[in-house]
This record gives structure tokens, C-alpha cells and sequence, in this order.
């Protein structure tokens, strides 16, 4: 189906007309332009100017284009409280509301523009799922803050809301923290979730080159916009269509690059759930595998001290994709939005600063910034930001500190129960036990400004930020809720934890294990109605993606 199917039948032109349409724009191709524009988050304020410049480039190039909306949520606003419960779960409704709004209007092709956290992820679904030609343009990266000439970030708030606490800066201190952390709109300005998925999305070939460095500030979005703008017209012509780009061997490069950049761990729940709508079931195992040959090139914010408009300037993603692939690693022949392929797009990018981008001859580590680990305590898998853990904690030894929900271990960071050694676990936290998937930056942050990053471990069938750091391992599958065994760790249980190995347990006999499971019983579910209910109904582990099963018939 296309757009004839409303703009030659007289009624439907007749409500063209009412939209102040003229025949001259009835006559060309109808570009949906998915907008997540908001006045509520920080990444968002800005993408009507993006907007309007899409809107400009669609109409150069011969189309007609039409607005409608997304929503999305501020993570870092909707941490630490109910509202993180409403997160990941914007991702299925931002999917699922651009699938209808799309088939319902009958669009040619689509220009999406994303920034922040899940509607990157949810529209990239959508485009999926509706595989009519797509490009994305996102809003950019927020430039970094300075506080005493250092740049920083939000986490650097976040943790300094916790050396406050614990006495080390002055209320003053954490004043100017406050102030100065998020200087500009756009992405917060580390490799956070969203910057890493906008980073991806280039990567995947979906987005045209800088759509996940340019800062939201610079001129050049809005030019890269018009470009966009332009580009969906020839992707049209052209007959180009996401599952054309996003294949299987379009997904290991992201996986790679994933691995050079030191990604959030959310990519690792968001690659999944995207390929899954591409027909395309990625399975974690290979993480490792690619994770094992790839060099981590990059320690941005939180892992290092530099931050996305640094990557920028140094040549960008295809700078980072040209470094990586001098090994061999990328798949060079696969087809882009650009219209070209992946090896002509990154063809002549250089590396302009080997402190930002290491070379691969001399990188960060020889594997990837990000590890999945098994054992008895994961056993399909759990995740860890590898690249932003101390050394020291790359294997870790320590008596379980449990907690049911993510207050409590709040409440015991805080008062000074936790001591170094300890691992704290906090479960009923995944995909259906939150419900939701809560991120976990509020305890990492407390963690690392009481002066326990490099001592303490923190496990949970959640996630975390884009913006932890530590030893912090997330998306612990199976999950509490559905008795996985991480319901059955108690308070003293010894975990072991080895990074380098991939191997996650806890010590406990097979007798015990057995013992503690007869006893187990299932919690009733925290939310009972609305949507969370409904999502935790059909919600999958976070080893799968964490994506929604459509119920057997």
C-alpha cells in the first residue's frame, strides 16, 4: 500500500483540502515525519527546529511532508522514584502508535526524529516492522558542563549528590554541580543509552553520518536534518527499505562497534528487540564472540573523560568503524541509508585524535567494552559494562547483601550498611517483577560517592544507566519474578564474579538449591492494572530483549 490509497479517492482529498493541502502536494509522495518533540525532556526541546528542517529537505526533494508524534520519556527525570517503572515500557508504545499511525495514513516513507533513550530504539522497531523506506535523524548530544576548568556530565551530578552526603564537596560544591552539569539541550553528553543508540543507528546504517555526535547546538544538525530531509526521497525512488539495511550482518557491526565505543548495557537489551522485528533472532552468545576479537577503543563519560562532542571532533562514528575494520571486522558490503555501502561511507575517515579514538594497535583493552556473563546465578546471561569497571573488580569475591526492590538498597547504601566486600543484589526489578525494568543509577551513584566503586559489586534482574559506572551487572535472566535463581540467593551466600571469564555464581550446594526452590513462592504482582499490568503480562526476559510475546492462539 502507498499513499494513492488516500490521496486519489475524492472523499480523502476533500480532508487534504481541510489540512490546507494544495493538488500539487496531493500529487507527490506522502513522508511521514515521526517527531518526538516534548517540553519535558532535556533531548527533545529542540527537534522542532530539526523537524522543520526535515520538513525543508523532504520538500526540495519533491515530497510532502506530514508531522505527527512520539512519546518519550526523560530517564534521568523519571529515575530513583515510579515514574522509571514507565521507561523501557514507552519503547513497545512507541512502536505500536507509529505502526498505527503510519498504516492508517498510508505514508510513502518515513523520516524519524528520536533522541533520547526509547523512542531511538522504539522507532527503529517501528521502521522495522513497517519496512517502507526510513532515515533517522536524531537531536544530538548535549555538550558537556565544566565544573573547576574539568568537564562533566550528569552522572558526575548524580554522584556528587552522594559526596555530599558522605561529607566530601560542600553544599555550595554540589550547587555548581547542579548548575553546570547539563549546559545546552540535547542527549546527555556521555555514551548514556541514548547517545549510543543514536551512535548505533549509524552504525546499523540507518542514520546518515554524525547523527549521533553532532551536538544538538550546532548548525550542522540542522543541516544534517535538510539532508535527511533529502535523502528519504532518493531511499523512495531507490526502493530502499530497512530490512534491506538492517540484516544480519548489519547487527554483528553494530555488536562491534558496540563493543569499541564501550555502549550502554541497554544497547544489549535494545539490539535484541530490534532485530527480532527484522525477522532476525540475536542471540546474546555471540556478544562474547565479537566482544573476544574487538578492541575497546573509546573510554567516553562515564567510563573516561571524554564525552560525545570530543568523539565528534575527532572523525566521528566512520573514524571509529574505519579503526575498527583495519582488523578486518566489519561487514563492508552491506547497504545504507546513504545509498551506498558501509565500506564506501567509511572509506578516507581518519582518526583525528588517537586520545579520544585509540588506534587498534594500542587500545584501551584487546576486548570489548561490554561482557555477558553465565553461571548459576545467571544462566541464560546477565550483562556488564566491562570498559567501566576498576581492574580490581574484574573479578570480585563477596558475601550477598539482598534486597526485593531498588528503596531498600538505597536506604542501606545510604546509612552505611554496606561495606566493602559486599555484593548487593536487588531483584524483583526485571522486566515483569518491576514491572518495568527499573534502571539502577541511583544505587551506583551512591556506590561510587561513598567511595565503594572499587570494592562493592552491584547485581540486579534490572538495568542501569547509561550513566553507571563499577561493577554493576544488569539484566539478570531468568528474572525473580519468574523464579529465577537470583530469587533464591540469601543475605551471606558468597557470590563469585569473574568478568574476564564471563562467569557469574553464587556458592551453594545442589541439595540447598533444590531445597530453596521447593520453598519459593511466586510474589503477587505489584501493579494490577493499566498498562504496566498488561506489560508485565506479556513482557519476555532480558535476555530476549525484553521484548512482548503475542500470546499463543
Amino acid at each position: 500500500m502507498n499513499s494513492d490509497a488516500v490521496t486519489k479517492s475524492v472523499p480523502q482529498r476533500a480532508l487534504f483540502h481541510a489540512l490546507g493541502l494544495t493538488n500539487e502536494e496531493m500529487e507527490r509522495p506522502l513522508i511521514g515525519i515521526v517527531s518526538s518533540k516534548n517540553d519535558i525532556v532535556p533531548g527533545h526541546i529542540n527537534l522542532d527546529k530539526v523537524v522543520d528542517a526535515v520538513k525543508l529537505g523532504v520538500a526540495m526533494a519533491g515530497g510532502t511532508p506530514l508531522v505527527y508524534p512520539a512519546i518519550a520519556v526523560c530517564d534521568g527525570l523519571a529515575m530513583g522514584h515510579q515514574g522509571m517503572k514507565y521507561s523501557l515500557v514507552t519503547r513497545e508504545l512507541i512502536a505500536d502508535s507509529t505502526e498505527a499511525m503510519t498504516l492508517a495514513h498510508a505514508f510513502d516513507a518515513l523520516v524519524m526524529v528520536p533522541n533520547c533513550d526509547k523512542n531511538v530504539p522504539g522507532l527503529l522497531m517501528a521502521a522495522a516492522r513497517l519496512n517502507i523506506p526510513t532515515v533517522f535523524v536524531s537531536g544530538g548530544p548535549m555538550l558537556a558542563g565544566k565544573v573547576d576548568g574539568q568537564k562533566i556530565s550528569f552522572s558526575n551530578v548524580s554522584e556528587a549528590v552522594s559526596e555530599f552526603q558522605a561529607g566530601k564537596i560542600t553544599k555550595e560544591k554540589l550547587q555548581e554541580f547542579e548548575n553546570k552539569g547539563c549546559p545546552t539541550c540535547g542527549s546527555c553528553s556521555g555514551m548514556y543509552t541514548a547517545n549510543s543508540m543514536n551512535c548505533l543507528t549509524e552504525v546499523l546504517g540507518m542514520g546518515l553520518e554524525g547523527n549521533g555526535t553532532i551536538p544538538a547546538v550546532y548548525s550542522a544538525r540542522i543541516q544534517l536534518a535538510k539532508h535527511a530531509g533529502m535523502k528519504i526521497m532518493e531511499l523512495l525512488k531507490r526502493n530502499i527499505r530497512p530490512r534491506d539495511i538492517m540484516t544480519q550482518g548489519a547487527f554483528e557491526n553494530a555488536l562491534t562497534l558496540d563493543m569499541a565505543l564501550g555502549c550502554s548495557t541497554n544497547s544489549m537489551l535494545h539490539l535484541p528487540a530490534i532485530a527480532h522485528e527484522c525477522g532476525i533472532e540475536l542471540n546474546l552468545d555471540i556478544a562474547n564472540e565479537i566482544s573476544n576479537k574487538t578492541p575497546n577503543l573509546c573510554h567516553l563519560a562515564p567510563t573516561g573523560h571524554t564525552f560525545i562532542e570530543d568523539l565528534n571532533e575527532a572523525g566521528g562514528i566512520y573514524a571509529v568503524m574505519n579503526e575498527v575494520n583495519k582488523l578486518g571486522l566489519l561487514k563492508t558490503d552491506l547497504m545504507t541509508c546513504t545509498g551506498q555501502t558501509v565500506g564506501e561511507n567509511i572509506a578516507g575517515c581518519l582518526n583525528k585524535n588517537p586520545e579520544v579514538i585509540r588506534p587498534v594497535e594500542d587500545p584501551y583493552s584487546k576486548t570489548g567494552g561490554i561482557a555477558v556473563l553465565k553461571g548459576n546465578l545467571a544462566p541464560d546471561s546477565c550483562v556488564v559494562k566491562r570498559s567501566a569497571v576498576a581492574p580490581q573488580m574484574l573479578k570480585h569475591e563477596g558475601p550477598a547483601r539482598v534486597f526485593d526492590c531498588e528503596e531498600d538498597a538505597m536506604l542501606a547504601i545510604n546509612s552505611g550498611k554496606i561495606v566493602a566486600g559486599d555484593v548487593i543484589v536487588i531483584r524483583y526489578e526485571g522486566p515483569k517483577g518491576g514491572p518495568g525494568m527499573r534502571e539502577m543509577l541511583n544505587p551506583t551513584s551512591a556506590i561510587m560517592g561513598h567511595g565503594l566503586g572499587e570494592s562493592v559489586a552491584l547485581i540486579t534482574d534490572g538495568r542501569f544507566s547509561g550513566a553507571t559506572r563499577g561493577a554493576a551487572i544488569g539484566h539478570v535472566s531468568p528474572e525473580a519474578a519468574v523464579g529465577g535463581n537470583i530469587a533464591l540467593i540469601e543475605d551471606g551466600d558468597i557470590i563469585q564474579i569473574d568478568i574476564m571469564a564471563n562467569k557469574i555464581d553464587f556458592i551453594i550446594s545442589d541439595t540447598e538449591l533444590i531445597k530453596r526452590r521447593a520453598n519459593w513462592k511466586p510474589r503477587k504482582p505489584r501493579i494490577t492494572t493499566g498498562y504496566l499490568a498488561r506489560y508485565a503480562a506479556q513482557v519476555t526476559s532480558g535476555n530476549k530483549g525484553a521484548i512482548l510475546e503475542i500470546p499463543k492462539q
